[in-house]
């Protein structure tokens, strides 16, 4: 299925975003999760980009194809393009394709040192996403960044961009996760002066130890509140305490931007099954109310 026809059939969409083992990890621990997580029954299961960025040593199409070919669920599989040549990204479209795969989430992704200036056949994520749709018939979806994009802190320019991404092609958005939902219904009204028609789903990570805050505000620059920072603190020292503490904040935004009638919740799970099932639970009979 096209995920882009979900958000016809559905008013609120539900998805989970999972990682691949490194190489060198068994990849036992993602079927192990993916059985848990059949009872959770995303609307789709987004895969990112293995450890590494090279296409020929993740495991983003493995997973994919489990996620799609064994436990009948919706893979999205994530694409970056940075310092990737043509002819690769065509390889790696036949090998999706030849799995059954039809939707991508196309990105830039990060530089790699090891990488850096092997090839200038993609700039932006833009470029990706309007090579894939003159190359084959994906349904390609893009991301969004409420607060801005980390290397684009100006929001009206990084909004001009997504323009740009949805005009390439761009189905849908998932957006960068964020803590604080005032950012992301400020962004949403930026987007409609700006003419984004495509649906967006709001990203949402449930911080469930304090490491992830630290590699939160490196990696994208979200703003932490000083309402979570107070869990934070209150908890740090529990484990059990903090994780459900990160479950509970979670679930209000999610039950806030639900009712704000957001079009889709985004769950980065981490490939922590019992957070997604928690969560899940949480949130399950308002999404069934929402989609009556």
């Amino acid at each position: 299925m096209r995920i882009n026809n979900l958000f016809n059939e559905k008013k609120m969409v539900f998805s989970l975003e999972v990682f691949p083992p490194k190489v060198t990890s068994s990849i036992e621990t993602i079927y192990k999760m993916l059985e848990e997580l059949k009872g959770v029954n995303p609307d789709f299961i987004s895969v990112t980009y293995g450890a590494g960025g090279a296409a020929t040593s993740n495991r983003t199409l493995e997973i994919a194809s489990l996620i799609k070919n064994k436990y009948n669920m919706e893979p999205v599989a994530h694409l970056t393009c940075i310092d990737a040549k043509e002819d690769e990204i065509k390889e790696i479209l036949r090998n999706l394709k030849n799995e059954g795969i039809e939707n991508i989430l196309a990105l830039r992704g990060d530089g790699n040192p090891d990488t850096a200036g092997r090839s200038n056949d993609f700039k932006y994520a833009s470029d990706l996403i309007q090579f894939i749709k003159k190359t084959d018939d994906f349904n390609v979806s893009g991301a969004c960044y409420p607060e801005g994009h980390i290397d684009c802190r100006n929001l009206d320019k990084d909004i001009e961009n997504l323009k740009i991404k949805q005009e390439a092609g761009a189905s849908h958005f998932i957006s960068q996760l964020f803590l604080d939902n005032e950012y992301f219904y400020s962004f949403m009204d930026k987007t409609i002066e700006k003419g984004i028609t495509v649906p967006i789903q709001a990203g949402i990570m449930p911080v469930i130890n304090k490491k992830q805050i630290e590699r939160i505000t490196t990696l994208c620059g979200s703003n932490v509140p000083k309402k979570f920072m107070k869990i934070m603190d209150r908890y740090e020292h529990d484990p059990i305490a903090l994780r459900d503490a990160g479950i509970a904040y979670a679930v209000e935004q999610i039950v806030d931007l639900i009712s704000s009638d957001v079009k889709g919740i985004h769950l980065y799970s981490m490939n922590n099954a019992y957070v997604a099932k928690s969560i899940n639970n949480s949130i399950e009979s308002i999404i069934k109310s929402v989609n009556k």
